[in-house]
């Protein structure tokens, strides 16, 4: 098959989606698939260069929104050389510019919300869910509306949606999602880390890795360490990722005032060894998330065999506490106390049998040959089915 991904960019800070694609596109390449991704970023941006897979960069788009005037129009020039679109992620112009270009072209059009729908968002952001409300009926419904299929990660994420907006329609499809096995060379990728990092040499390390930012519950896990300091004298916070919304400082200054900023490094975003050096250095991998669609991180650390101590608002908490691959809790500082605290107080034939859990998580549901397999499955059972005037499927709608 030859598949077209679409997203607003391919900047590596922007978390999940891109690196979803870029993990699932390689993977399918290698299956002899053609992957291709159309983005709005500015041709001349630095991280196009290094990714892995054709790219169109349509950009520069404007403001946030991600607008480009050249986008319809490639579209519709292009899009009936692909066998199938996918639109990751709501709320910018590409969604909506697919839906444009495609309703009236024969060529099914998938979009992955990557948990953009989750009622979270709407409790938590009132005014701008106002906002969304009047842009929704002329544009996100429609996109959703007449997408062949709207594509969830997990049952969780599925169900939440239907809870963000009263006017919803979409044919829904539950698919795999996860990512690739680590590079297996523990040892050389944990000097890797070390050597950026030396103080933290031969240190009980709890590891976030992900994007500094509110919703990630990162004031929690601050609260919640300094409550269990004493558990585990040797016990450091890594608090891996890039600042999502200027909030640094301010937990800086939070630390401060715990009185433990002594026992946090701040690395800024990992990659490459050093990232993958950072999993293999660390004891547990933690995330107090108020909202995660999916969670290519905790993934990550499964993969390298490190339990996850995760919020169960990470929707795929289920798996992990019924693989026994960690520990999960409420999205508050009570919860993650509890996660800290369970895990502190394992004994080492408790804890090596969780990190050997962990493993086993990760090969049973978040493999990137799964979520392959999984959204083939979905593209090749829908290019048999008849369509209608519009190019969408014309088998009723859930």
């Amino acid at each position: 098959m030859k598949i077209l991904h679409l997203l607003a960019t391919l900047d590596p800070r922007a978390g999940g989606p891109t690196e979803g694609v870029r993990q699932s596109g390689i993977n399918m390449t290698a299956l002899g698939h053609e992957v291709e991704v159309a983005t709005v970023d500015d041709p001349s941006a630095a991280w196009l260069a290094a990714f892995p897979l054709p790219v169109h960069a349509l950009g520069p788009a404007k403001g946030f929104y991600g607008f480009t005037p050249k986008l319809v129009p490639w579209l519709e020039a292009h899009a009936t050389s692909f066998d199938a679109v996918i639109v990751n992620g709501l709320w910018q112009y590409p969604g909506y510019a697919t839906w444009k270009a495609l309703r009236r072209l024969n060529v099914p059009y998938y979009v992955f919300p990557h948990g953009m729908l989750d009622p979270w968002f709407k409790r938590t952001y009132p005014l701008k869910h106002v906002k969304k409300w009047l842009y929704w009926p002329w544009a996100e419904y429609r996109v959703l509306r007449d997408a062949t299929r709207v594509l969830f990660t997990t049952q969780e994420e599925c169900r939440l949606a239907r809870e963000s907006f009263s006017l919803y329609h979409a044919n829904e499809a539950v698919v795999a999602f996860g990512t690739n096995r680590p590079p297996s060379d523990a040892a050389s990728l944990r000097e890797a880390f070390y050597n950026a990092h030396p103080a933290l040499r031969d240190q009980r390390l709890i590891l976030f890795l992900g994007r500094i930012h509110p919703k990630k519950g990162c004031d929690l896990l601050l609260q919640a360490f300094a409550a269990a300091r004493e558990l585990e004298p040797a016990a450091r916070l890594v608090m891996a990722g890039p600042d999502g919304d200027t909030w640094v400082p301010t937990l800086k200054a939070l630390a401060d005032e715990l009185g433990i900023a002594s026992r946090i490094t701040w690395t800024g975003m990992l990659q490459g060894d050093e990232k993958w050096g950072a999993f293999y250095a660390s004891d547990a991998f933690v995330l107090p998330s108020h909202q995660e669609n999916f969670g290519i991180a905790v993934a990550e650390a499964l993969a390298c065999g490190l339990p996850a101590l995760i919020s169960d608002k990470v929707n795929i908490w289920r798996e992990v506490q019924a693989d026994g691959a960690g520990f999960v809790a409420p999205d508050s500082v009570a919860g993650t106390l509890a996660n800290l605290t369970r895990w502190m107080q394992l004994d080492a034939i408790q804890a090596a049998a969780m990190r050997t859990q962990a493993l086993h998580c990760f090969e049973q549901h978040f493999t990137v040959d799964a979520m392959s397999a999984d959204l083939l499955r979905i593209l090749q059972q829908d290019r048999h089915k008849p369509r209608n005037e519009e190019g969408t499927l014309a088998l009723g709608r859930s």
